[in-house]
């Protein structure tokens, strides 16, 4: 007596934002990711508003990308330490994003940053997805979910100990190695920028930092920077005026105030 296994059944609509979790409740690695995250956004701001002047683009710190529905729903989601959405509203419906869903917008992101807290393993494995599908079966590896599934035209692996981010581009399917340029940089072509590694002390510690400079080689300041860098020519002026008033003084010529 033959018997016929029982068709799986699937919802018949997917899941969005608001109907999955917005994290996986585990803590962060470690107390520089959060201050890098906030230097990466606050410094490339600039540029991204030239390129979207309507606001249509979106950001994520250490938020969900889901790209399969699993059970739990996180094993179906990579949450990129940082990553850049060019093209989508960064509200859904007027609701703060809790995380971004590929089968709901479809749009993949330009660029997603690892930040690396062990080995390095995690973020460079290549495993990919079991053929089985059987609960319990071995997850992806994340570098392979990036290639093959959420498919960023750039995935880049910042390793704070080593002083060193390693950044792949996707060519025809597969990620290929970028070569750094003269400056140690590594250009990131949409964008009109590059990446690389800036020693130097933000928000209290000093570090090697995962910054951005502009294709002619600037460092992209924050905005504290800037606003310490116009107040250093405002001093800068200030000073030198003080000296012409010195000098103008001793010539017997009493400086117009």
């Amino acid at each position: 007596m033959s018997s016929t296994a029982n068709p799986p059944t699937f919802p018949k609509t997917l899941p969005d934002h608001t109907q999955l979790p917005e994290s996986d409740g585990t803590f962060g690695n470690n107390f520089q990711e959060h201050p890098q995250s906030i230097l990466l956004t606050d410094s490339i701001t600039s540029i991204l508003q030239q390129y979207h002047p309507d606001g249509q683009y979106c950001i994520g710190q250490d938020c969900g990308i889901y790209w399969r529905l699993t059970d739990p729903p996180e094993k179906g989601a990579e949450a990129p330490d940082w990553f850049y959405v060019p093209n989508v509203p960064p509200t859904l419906n007027g609701q703060i994003r809790r995380s971004y869903v590929l089968w709901q917008e479809l749009i993949p992101p330009l660029i997603v940053l690892e930040f690396v807290s062990g080995d390095g393993s995690q973020e460079r494995d290549n495993t990919p997805l079991s053929r089985t599908q059987e609960p319990g079966a071995e997850k992806p590896g994340k570098f392979w979910i990036y290639e093959r599934i959420i498919r960023p035209a750039y995935y880049g692996i910042y390793e704070v100990n080593r002083a060193s981010v390693e950044v792949y581009c996707l060519v025809a399917g597969q990620y290929q190695l970028v070569t750094a340029n003269e400056q140690g940089h590594y250009p990131i072509l949409p964008l009109g920028v590059e990446l690389g590694i800036w020693q130097g002390r933000y928000q209290n510690t000093e570090l090697p930092w995962l910054r951005w400079w502009d294709s002619e080689g600037n460092l992209l300041l924050t905005g504290h920077e800037q606003a310490q860098q116009v107040q250093s020519q405002l001093d800068q002026e200030r000073q030198r005026a003080e000296r012409l008033a010195a000098q103008l003084r001793a010539a017997g010529i009493e400086p117009d105030l």
